[in-house]
């Protein structure tokens, strides 16, 4: 077999009296008979150019399965009198929904996800939501994996389903505290949450009443109902700003009221308890900070500072207690709980104020299923590199805890068995930037080591140091995994990811070189052995690195890669495009148009030798149109001087994330791995 290649079609792309000729602008089609042809051809040679390690791949399949508690079930946790959990059997795909009155054994099956899934490709539950009185569940799902929900409605008193489905939204139904309405946003064409809709149970679809539509395209909107269940809250956001509408629970016909209209660069979120909410906003707070509003005056005016910002600290949540806060903060990049006391006249007591204390040198801490005000206990999750994702119960009087699960890791291993580090890289700015580390205990650090270094480096999204049962398989072979903490993230506070956005997304691509170049220069790996992986914006990562730097990467996985960048900012009718101007850019002012065209990975495809690449895509992805890595794949076999892997591989039934199924998944990651470790040599 020969390698495919693409025709040539040109398209000449105009912009501030610029052109650019798209050669490949034609595979945008997906329903053209030629596109899919052209698609399964790339499978095909990736079929070829894999099978000589073919039986290795289904091997570590089968090894990383191995690892998986195939029957096993979630902490279980108490709303409304009813105890929740969700269970798998042995050899499902799907988890099954299950719930049980509190001091009754009998369990009965909310959803079973296998039963449901059993005549589709792909499926995914998502947004499930049960009524007050307990009687009714109303879920979504998605069937072809572009996030496109259709609602259904369980009476969970005879099994049966209600008559009401509900297409086009994204999931999630809020009810009334009466259970007869039913609040849910819909997507526009380009697949924005753009209205919410009230729902009469019993009624056709087609007569849902709008009651909500969010006009600025640079805005979604979504619902959703507190902590407290007072409200129902109806939102708008975008990436600098946030904007939420009240309707009473109880009054599900009345007008929304509004509590603090939108203002450019003014974010916040709420949480309601008894006669007020807590705010945590960036109102005079960069790290963001806590305030507090009686719920009849919401308006900014009367907000009042709970929490002061903090330059070394970012404030990134609050849980509500009756007596206590639980604030999620990050400081040098680590995620910290903080148990702040409250007086009986609910002042915060700071100076009582104390710290979860945990010991690996990386890890990653979050509040779990609290929904409880009067509870004096806080459930929470904790994970490292080393150690799995476990869930505790801490008493917020007694500061005593319990391990209530740990992740269990079938086989052999061990957390002793693997060195977990937190180092700092300098990146040519002098920035130092984390780097969490993680490799099996014997692995010498002389520089001849294989290395995959993983990032992602956008939106704001803090890459945590977490736990992965599936790089066991990577650890055992002799690879170190590094997790590069780079600008674009939140990692460090908000200056992080305002210094790795817009027209400074430069230092995102520059610190992950950096990143690579220090782990070598620091004994950790070398240049023919030192591997890199992202995905989505993290594969924008992966292509602007292996323009800059081809020679540094031994070898390059781009996982659903956003790589057309300046061709998808100028079309608003892809989705997500209009709601990123904030994140990118808006190429339609010549200054960004320009500094996103000097990085965009497929625009910036050169003459020059490149590093054996892997992309995969999915054909039916929402959020990183398939055609981008079509495109780019086409596009560097075309240009590229040298004869490196380079190979394609298209999940036809699947978006952007991958397969549904639990063991399904496996399967991609086994994939990815196998390739990475045979171009280290060690695929067998």
């Amino acid at each position: 077999m020969n390698a495919p290649q693409a025709k040539k079609q040109p398209k000449t792309l105009s912009a501030h009296g610029h052109d650019r000729i798209d050669n490949y602008y034609w595979l945008n089609q997906r329903e053209d008979s030629e596109v899919i042809d052209y698609l399964n051809a790339e499978n095909a040679w990736f079929e070829e150019r894999t099978k000589g390690y073919k039986s290795f791949e289904e091997d570590l399949f089968e090894e990383i399965k191995s690892r998986i508690k195939k029957d096993d079930e979630s902490v279980p946790y108490t709303s409304r009198g009813y105890e929740y959990q969700v269970k798998y059997n042995t050899e499902d795909q799907y988890p099954i929904y299950t719930r049980r009155k509190v001091d009754e054994k009998d369990v009965s099956v909310l959803l079973d996800v296998n039963e449901l899934a059993e005549p589709h490709d792909f499926y995914n539950v998502g947004g499930m939501s049960i009524s007050d009185d307990n009687r009714y569940l109303a879920y979504g799902e998605d069937t072809i994996s572009r996030r496109i929900y259709t609602i259904r409605i369980k009476d969970l008193e005879t099994g049966h389903y209600l008559p009401d489905v509900i297409p086009n939204t994204t999931g999630g139904g809020v009810w009334s505290a009466d259970g007869k309405y039913l609040f849910y946003s819909i997507k526009d064409e380009a697949l924005r949450p753009y209205k919410i809709m009230r729902h009469e149970i019993g009624q056709a679809p087609q007569d849902d009443v709008v009651i909500f539509e969010e006009k600025d395209e640079t805005f979604r909107a979504f619902v959703y109902r507190g902590k407290s269940r007072k409200y129902i809250i109806i939102g708008s956001a975008q990436t600098v700003s946030n904007e939420y509408q009240l309707i009473p629970a109880d009054k599900p016909l009345a007008e929304p009221r509004m509590f603090q209209a939108r203002e450019r660069n003014l974010e916040y979120g709420i949480a309601h308890i008894e006669d007020r909410f807590y705010v945590l906003t960036n109102l005079n707070a960069k790290n963001f900070q806590l305030m507090v509003v009686g719920e009849d005056h919401t308006e900014k005016e009367n907000w009042q500072t709970v929490i002061p910002t903090r330059d070394d600290t970012l404030l990134e949540g609050v849980e509500l207690f009756r007596n206590y806060l639980v604030l999620t903060e990050r400081t040098n990049g680590l995620t910290q709980l903080r148990v702040v006391p409250l007086a009986e006249d609910k002042s915060v007591q700071l100076d009582d104020s104390y710290y979860l204390a945990f010991n690996d040198e990386a890890y990653m801490a979050y509040t779990g299923k609290n929904p409880d005000f009067d509870s004096t206990t806080l459930r929470y999750g904790y994970q490292s590199m080393t150690t799995p994702a476990s869930t505790y119960d801490y008493d917020l009087e007694t500061r005593e805890q319990v391990l209530l699960k740990q992740q269990p890791v079938l086989g052999t291993f061990s957390p002793d068995n693997y060195v977990g580090e937190r180092r700092f890289s300098e990146s040519r700015d002098g920035t130092q930037v984390p780097l969490s580390i993680v490799y099996k205990k014997g692995t010498e650090l002389n520089g001849e080591a294989p290395l995959l270094l993983y990032a992602y480096g956008s939106y704001g999204h803090s890459m945590d140091p977490y736990f992965s049962s599936t790089r066991l398989s990577l650890l055992d072979r002799g690879f170190i995994f590094v997790i590069a903490h780079i600008r674009g993230g939140e990692e460090m506070g908000r200056h992080w990811y305002e210094d790795g956005k817009l027209l400074k997304k430069k230092n995102t691509f520059n610190d992950f070189i950096d990143a690579g170049e220090w782990l070598i220069a620091n004994n950790y790996t070398r240049r023919e052995n030192l591997f890199a992986m992202g995905g989505s914006a993290g594969g924008l990562l992966m292509g602007a690195i292996i323009n800059q730097r081809p020679d540094l990467w031994a070898g390059v996985v781009a996982q659903v890669p956003f790589v057309d960048v300046v061709t998808t900012m100028l079309d608003d009718s892809i989705p997500l495009t209009t709601g990123e101007y904030d994140e990118w850019g808006n190429p339609n002012e010549k200054e960004y148009y320009e500094y996103m065209l000097s990085y965009s990975p497929y625009d910036q495809v050169k003459a020059q030798d490149y590093p054996n690449l892997l992309i995969t895509t999915g054909l039916h992805d929402s959020q990183v149109q398939y055609w981008e890595p079509a495109k780019w794949i086409a596009k560097i076999r075309e240009l590229r001087t040298n004869d490196n892997e380079l190979v394609m591989n298209t999940n036809m039934e699947a978006g952007h994330g991958g397969a549904s199924g639990r063991f399904d998944a496996i399967k991609e990651v086994a994939r990815d791995y196998a390739w990475v470790l045979n171009q280290a040599g060690l695929a067998g």
